[in-house]
């Protein structure tokens, strides 16, 4: 027998790295900490449950998520397997019955002869060959030993991200590059008259907020205020706060603007912007609303939304290599949320990376990363490379693969990336994949 792997987690990315390893041929013990100690947002004990929505996002050849739904079916996922055959109606998503769909996953990784599932709290971390995936809810006295072991300024506890928009969806003729006070420019800029910013500020203040669960309520800190409650503080505050003009002249005006919103790269190819200072809590159909009042971004196109929740990541810059194995703990991988990534079919996808790589160590093989033109080798080399000091989970979207030549429109562009992603990945794991099934 292989030399077993410890995977800690049952959600979605945990069932994933178990599932792929016993694949492998590997021994795996999974922990789970459900149902002797459950979670504020867990119901049942089961593996992969869905708590916030039963949907695994949008479906087709021009959806990004779509694309990594298919990267996972060719790599034999079983969670794409569980939600291909426990699906119910829900338009161009991909929605599953929740309970089936995680009894299912349970019932597969229970029974599967390589698999020994453990029902107790993991207090430390597993090395070496080691799979963490214990999502936004991680316990405490694991949190508290991964910062031990990586440091108290890698390990975030909430989650307070601003929009992120794509680069090729601003309008430059009505933005500028520039810094403040003649900096290097590595801001674009979005200035805004009176008038402008009046007509942003009503939105703003009519825009609705997102309800969230009681396990998702956090406090507001100071450094972190999200910009509907600015606003909510008085007229001019966010022109005193994010907003904020100094420094700034508009090379067209030659006169500072009354506000400005500034975008700043999130990615090393400046395909990915966000909008700084807007981390917020609005419902995503009055977060386009908002950002869509900025002058120059009338028709951005939103690729994550700004979110203001209980959250449990690492600063993946820092922190990881794109094969998802920690820098300074050889022979560890994480997946999931703590990872640095940001919804179900993200989660699942990391999983089996993770779960991947961590058998290919057990085999003495070294790890991969897919290639950079599909979705899930797009995602982790963000989650790698990104700006460590401002960064925030991602989820799939098109500004991360690198974009196709010519002059097609978008639906065109993205069912030729989608095709192109997902030959490259189907080539890739046909070659990495080391041995025949095991089951």
């Amino acid at each position: 027998m292989k030399t077993a792997v410890t995977v800690v987690g049952g959600g979605l990315a945990g069932a994933e790295a178990a599932w792929t390893l016993a694949r492998l041929g590997i021994a795996t013990r999974l922990f789970e900490m459900r149902p002797g100690k459950m979670t504020a947002a867990h119901r049942t004990e089961k593996f992969a449950e869905l708590v916030c929505s039963n949907s695994l996002g949008g479906e087709g050849p021009s959806n990004a998520k779509g694309l990594l739904h298919a990267e996972l079916r060719a790599a034999g996922s079983l969670v794409m397997e569980a939600a291909d055959r426990f699906r119910v109606p829900a338009g161009g998503a991909l929605a599953v019955d929740r309970e089936l769909f995680s009894a299912y996953i349970t019932e597969k990784l229970s029974s599967h002869p390589l698999v020994e599932v453990v029902r107790q709290e993991i207090t430390e971390v597993p090395e070496p060959l080691g799979v963490v995936a214990t999502g936004p809810l991680t316990s405490e006295a694991l949190a508290e030993a991964l910062r031990r072991r990586l440091g108290d300024n890698f390990l975030y506890f909430y989650d307070a991200a601003a929009p992120v928009v794509l680069g090729e969806t601003i309008n430059m003729e009505k933005c500028f590059r520039r810094g403040r006070f003649e900096q290097s420019p590595d801001y674009i800029n979005c200035p805004m008259t009176e008038e402008e910013y009046r007509r942003f500020y009503e939105t703003l203040t009519q825009a609705r907020r997102h309800t969230p669960h009681e396990w998702e309520k956090l406090p507001f800190f100071e450094g972190c205020i999200p910009i509907e409650e600015l606003a909510r503080r008085g007229y001019l505050t966010p022109v005193f706060g994010p907003m904020r003009p100094v420094g700034l002249v508009d090379p067209r005006t030659g006169e500072e603007p009354f506000a400005v919103v500034q975008l700043r790269q999130e990615d090393q190819e400046g395909r990915l912007w966000s909008v700084v200072g807007f981390q917020t809590g609005l419902r995503w159909p009055d977060q386009k609303k908002v950002v869509q009042a900025i002058p120059g971004l009338e028709n951005a196109e939103i690729v994550r939304y700004g979110v203001m929740h209980r959250n449990t990541y690492l600063n993946a810059p820092r922190l990881l290599h794109a094969t998802l194995e920690l820098r300074d703990l050889p022979g560890v991988f994480v997946a999931g949320v703590l990872a640095g990534v940001e919804g179900y079919v993200e989660s699942a996808a990391t999983g089996f990376l993770a779960g991947l790589n961590a058998g290919r160590m057990a085999l003495g093989l070294e790890p991969m990363v897919p290639p950079p033109e599909s979705m899930l080798g797009a995602l982790v080399r963000f989650a790698a490379t990104a700006n460590p000091e401002n960064f925030q989970p991602m989820s799939a979207n098109w500004g991360l693969v690198p974009p196709v030549e010519g002059r097609l429109g978008k639906r065109e562009k993205r069912e030729l990336m989608f095709r192109r992603a997902l030959s490259a990945f189907q080539s890739w794991f046909s070659r990495i994949w080391p041995v025949s099934e095991s089951n």
